[in-house]
């Protein structure tokens, strides 16, 4: 079958970009967690290098951990979404709390190939932008992509990822060292 030929999503293979943060606890230990669930969901994942990153928006709260991965999917792009929503619960996510707050573990959907589509929220669906709307002004999401796919080229924008990060503020992020020294192999 070709790539394109079944739009639902299964039978088609797309290359999925994950953004994955914690700063809550063992937040290295929660990325482990997460990463084993993505690897049972996604193959060929390979994950970036982690860093260190300042929180954005509520500044007064814990320093994160953030890293991308990415992955192969035969999901449709929301159940892909819902498939995340799940781990981050597993993991031990709730919801509520305040937006850009304290996180156990956030999994964000960056890049579903080259898919742009904007689908609002329905009952037992979130809702789902592709690309991520706030990807290109994330230096904690564009360095660790950038070091994953340089050459990625952003839908909308047509830049790489290595020029979006490059232009990005990089003062809030710095390397973390070998923390996932397991999936570190990956890349």
């Amino acid at each position: 079958m070709s790539p394109g030929a079944n739009r639902s999503g299964r039978g088609r293979v797309d290359r999925v970009y994950i953004s994955l943060g914690s700063n809550i606890g063992d937040r290295a230990g929660r990325l482990r967690l997460a990463l084993t669930a993505l690897e049972a969901l996604l193959p060929g994942l390979q994950v970036s290098p982690v860093y260190e990153t300042a929180p954005v928006g509520l500044l007064d709260q814990p320093d994160f951990l953030n890293c991308v991965a990415a992955g192969d999917s035969r999901l449709a792009p929301r159940a892909l979404l819902r498939a995340f929503k799940h781990i981050e619960r597993e993991i031990g996510r709730r919801a509520g709390g305040p937006r850009f707050g304290p996180r156990v573990i956030d999994l964000d959907l960056l890049l579903y190939g080259d898919r742009v589509l904007s689908l609002p929220a329905r009952p037992g669906w979130p809702a789902l932008t592709l690309p991520h709307p706030s990807l290109h002004e994330r230096a904690f999401v564009l360095v660790p992509l950038a070091d994953l796919a340089p050459g990625l080229r952003h839908p909308l924008l047509g830049a790489s990822m290595a020029t979006l990060a490059e232009q990005a503020d990089r003062s809030g992020v710095w390397p973390a060292g070998p923390v996932l020294d397991s999936w570190q192999r990956l890349t």
